[in-house]
């Protein structure tokens, strides 16, 4: 069993030229990875209206995920006196599918790394849909655990593949954009889908949530059945991957409208092209096996890639970002809706407006803002781009989110105004999309032709380390109190990110460069 190392794989080591100079002042972009120039199947080269349907579709099924598994949290105060469960069983509702959601990882990325991820897409987006009306029709808690049990296993397909098509479809200075759009998704679900059900709850009942996330997924399956053609491509890597050398890159104008053509450009030379699939044939759920491998290489082939320090940092990140939100959605039921705040369920549900506009900040800044600096530190660099230009900008979760855990944990344990909790669950939920949309993408930089294993190994380790500590949440503020509690939380997050940022962003590219020749990918 050969091992290979990650230089055999990508020359560039993640190191490229993102922006060519010229004589004058200006630059032009260079388009990494390099798209095809004889397949108009790759699908860096499909149009952008294709790109973004097919990215969308998979986002909503993401969301979907979220919505009906972690909206149902304004719900828990009263399925307690429903099913006569205690506060600790009742958030296992939460809780057991977060696990779930990070184990099954290691079960979809190899798959659908072998068998492509199209029928993983379909077959998962129909599986959420059915145990969504499992959930609706539920008739003891049980059974509700259950539903949403096997509703995250079918929905855990999205976390990594999700992430991982943000590589498949759109070019190196559109990832951190597009990561941070996947995150507002990803958040999304466990804001929007709270919010709304607590006013479901009050106006009908927690059973029409789940009807509405059935037909929510049943629309979303006839999309991603119609829209999401197969992207996994086999790549080049030495005309593709790598574009650190001049003569293997290609300049295009920025603007989005143009750049999926810049595959056709080297077209008219005379070289054989592969015939465009048609629509129907894009339908197949059948495109083949990977080349050179076998299932079970699959499987074992990204549990080595848990040496590379930047995978290690990722998941932990976002581990901590993940338990700050969710422990806010697990214990703030139980707070606004006993005494002294007594709040409606409705009204309770409002505390995600501010968790929203966390998540919103937290995309932003950590996508669209993060490419705009790079961009500037690139062009500082004479064209040259360095992952580590994305972990400058972990200084703002820091910060924000530190601070957002003392005043919502302060805020509840001296029954302060509400307005407190509101700030700081927003201050909390920033770090949700901020941390994962900066280190997701910086993975995706450093690991390029293993990203989908990469990106499995963050997104199922976050969620198992992150079930470890919700685990033990509420009984562990019923012994400390609040302060103690999101204090000690508002520490572990602040020395994650400070000493990730420490030692990455001074020490990153060496770190690159020494972990290139490790062979350890099969």
């Amino acid at each position: 069993m050969r091992l290979h190392t990650l230089h055999e794989l990508d020359k560039t080591e993640g190191t490229v030229q993102l922006r060519k100079e010229h004589d004058s002042d200006t630059s032009s972009l260079v388009l990494v990875p390099r798209p095809s120039s004889t397949d108009p199947n790759d699908p860096l080269r499909w149009p952008i209206y294709k790109k973004n349907i097919a990215f969308l579709s998979v986002c909503a099924f993401t969301f979907l995920t979220n919505y009906g598994i972690g909206g149902l949290a304004p719900a828990f105060y009263i399925l307690s006196l429903e099913f006569d469960k205690s506060m600790t069983e009742t958030s296992d509702l939460l809780l057991w599918p977060i696990l779930v959601l990070g184990v099954f990882n290691f079960f979809w990325v190899p798959i659908a790394n072998y068998f492509g991820k199209r029928p993983v897409f379909v077959f998962c987006s129909g599986l959420l849909c059915v145990c969504f009306l499992w959930g609706a029709l539920a008739g003891s808690f049980q059974s509700l655990l259950w539903s949403n049990i096997v509703a995250a296993f079918a929905g855990s397909s999205t976390e990594a593949l999700g992430a991982s098509i943000v590589n498949d479809l759109f070019f190196l200075h559109e990832r951190g954009t597009k990561m941070g759009l996947y995150m507002n998704f990803i958040s999304g679900g466990n804001t929007i889908g709270p919010l709304i059900c607590g006013f479901i709850i009050t106006g009908l009942s927690w059973r029409w949530h789940k009807w509405i996330a059935v037909i929510l997924t049943a629309v979303n399956f006839v999309t991603v059945l119609l829209f999401v053609p197969e992207t996994r491509y086999f790549r080049d890597e030495n005309l593709n991957v790598a574009g650190s050398d001049s003569e293997a890159v290609i300049s295009a104008p920025p603007s989005n409208e143009k750049v999926d053509q810049a595959g056709k450009e080297e077209a008219a030379l005379g070289m054989p092209q592969v015939p465009k699939k048609s629509w129907m044939q894009e339908l197949s759920l059948w495109s083949g096996v990977a080349p050179d491998t076998n299932l079970f290489k699959m499987f074992v082939r990204p549990l080595p890639m848990f040496v590379y320090p930047c995978v290690v940092y990722s998941f932990l990140g976002y581990a901590v970002s993940l338990v700050l939100t969710v422990a806010v959605n697990i214990l703030n039921s139980f707070v606004l809706q006993a005494p002294p705040y007594s709040w409606s369920p409705m009204i309770n549900g409002l505390i995600n407006i501010p968790g929203l506009v966390g998540n919103l900040a937290g995309s932003f800044a950590g996508g669209w803002l993060v490419d705009v600096f790079c961009d500037w530190r690139t062009r500082r660099n004479h064209g040259i781009y360095e992952p580590e230009n994305r972990l400058y900008l972990n200084i703002l979760p820091l910060l924000i989110t530190g601070a957002g855990c003392l005043v919502f944990g302060y805020g509840v344990e001296h029954a302060l105004h509400w307005t407190s909790l509101f700030f700081g669950y927003g201050m909390v939920s920033f770090a949700l999309t901020a941390v994962p949309t900066i280190t997701m993408a910086y993975v995706s930089d450093c690991l390029l032709p293993v990203n989908a294993d990469a990106l499995m190994l963050v997104n199922g380790s976050k969620n198992i380390v992150a079930f470890g500590f919700l685990y033990g949440v509420v009984p562990w503020v019923e012994e400390v109190g609040y302060i103690d509690c999101f204090g000690t939380q508002a520490g572990i997050f602040v020395a994650v990110i400070a000493l990730g940022m420490a030692l990455l962003i001074p020490f990153g590219a060496k770190i690159r460069h020494k972990q290139a020749i490790w062979r350890i990918i099969l």
